[in-house]
């Protein structure tokens, strides 16, 4: 069960230490590489002040001005308990005077996405709810995760196990319980076997032909992307990673990825290699 903040001295103590160590990691991540580079979603807007009003559904916040906001980089539970947590958590907030940055244009029903860190203590709203289990890093609809350095409080949650991360991580050879997600947001990690481009899109298949696995699917658009940020077929086939999206399923389990979506998982046994000696690996 995940205890909210209005659970024991304990569980409150020992998240807050851990909120208050990482969150000084994420406050120096803003703005990654590819973000300052002029990316118009990741793109800062004028800083404000403003009041925490209350918690709607789905974290979005609500403040005194009226303005309605989502945290940006951010990713809302979709299960009810681990939802209902990370609301206390932000409600216990409510009436704190808040440090609002926008990033990039609001959403079609008029919100903003926006970095926001309680000014009288500097505690970045994300960057607690992350580090708590409460909240994935996910760039969402979005191509560009914007503050990367979320996905390093996130690792943190899940070395610990908590909140989120209590259960073991979705396998892509796992075909029955991935099809049990279908139409959730799932993390999954395995090894990608094959990497097919298309004139339309790149397959990365985590099983065989005929075997019950999971298929990733990147849009022409996506897999330049990833090109351009040095990922290849060569670099990726053999190699272990980290993907989250929705899953749907198909023929078998599918997700489709944004450019931020796969995270290649480090193996400190493996001998790294230029894409030549990728495939040399892989004989």
């Amino acid at each position: 069960m995940i205890e909210p903040e209005g659970g024991s001295a304990e569980w409150r103590h020992r998240t807050g230490r851990a909120t208050t160590a990482l969150v000084l990691v994420v406050l120096g991540a803003a703005m990654p590489a590819h973000a300052a580079s002029g990316t118009a979603e990741c793109r800062p807007g004028p800083t404000r002040t403003e009041i925490l009003d209350g918690i709607g559904l789905r974290g979005e916040i609500r403040l005194a001005s009226g303005a309605r906001v989502v945290l940006d980089s951010l990713l809302w539970p979709d299960t009810p308990e681990p939802a209902e947590a990370a609301r206390v958590w932000l409600e216990a907030r409510r009436g704190d005077s808040l440090v609002v940055v926008p990033r990039g244009q609001t959403d079609r029903w008029g919100r903003e996405r926006a970095d926001i860190q309680v000014a009288e203590t500097g505690i970045d709203l994300a960057g607690g709810l992350i580090p708590a289990g409460l909240a994935f890093a996910d760039a969402n609809e979005h191509d560009s995760l914007c503050r990367p350095a979320l996905r390093t409080v996130e690792d943190a949650a899940r070395e610990k196990r908590l909140g989120l991360w209590r259960d073991s991580v979705l396998q892509a050879t796992d075909g029955p319980a991935l099809r049990a997600r279908e139409g959730r947001f799932a993390i999954v990690e395995g090894r990608i076997r094959h990497v097919g481009e298309r004139s339309a899109r790149t397959y990365l298949d985590f099983v065989g032909r005929g075997e019950d696995g999971l298929t990733v699917m990147v849009s022409k658009r996506t897999w330049r992307m990833m090109r351009d940020r040095g990922l290849s077929a060569a670099s990726l086939e053999g190699r272990r990673v980290r993907v989250r999206g929705i899953l749907e399923v198909w023929r078998g389990p599918t997700l489709e990825a944004n450019a931020d979506a796969v995270e290649i998982l480090s193996e400190p046994d493996r001998r790294e290699a230029g894409p030549t000696g990728e495939r040399e690996l892989r004989r």
